[in-house]
């Protein structure tokens, strides 16, 4: 299992952000997020929202830090980037299976 996460440079609610991925499935990114103790709703389409805070818990955790434009490159290497306002049934939508 590899999760990768970038820097915590995404402002937002007065905090700074980071992007948890996976690069296989859907299902292994929300085992690990469950793991780390994220709530479900830290979920946004195809990664979780992470504080800064978390930043460490995570990489100790295994996440590999990676940089903002890794992040994007894998989702989209994996056919599990979704856009905003894409529908659920659109191509990439599913995972690929592991």
């Amino acid at each position: 299992m590899t999760l990768y996460i970038d820097p915590p440079t995404w402002p937002g609610h007065g905090r700074l952000w980071s992007h948890l991925v996976s690069d296989v499935s859907y299902a292994e990114l929300h085992a690990f997020a469950e793991a780390l103790g994220v709530p479900r709703r830290a979920f946004e389409r195809d990664h979780y929202d992470l504080p800064a805070h978390r930043y460490a818990d995570a990489v100790s955790a295994g996440a590999l830090e990676v940089g903002s434009r890794e992040v994007v490159r894998l989702l989209h290497g994996a056919g599990l980037r979704r856009r905003k306002g894409a529908a659920r049934g659109a191509p990439g939508a599913q995972p690929r299976s592991s």
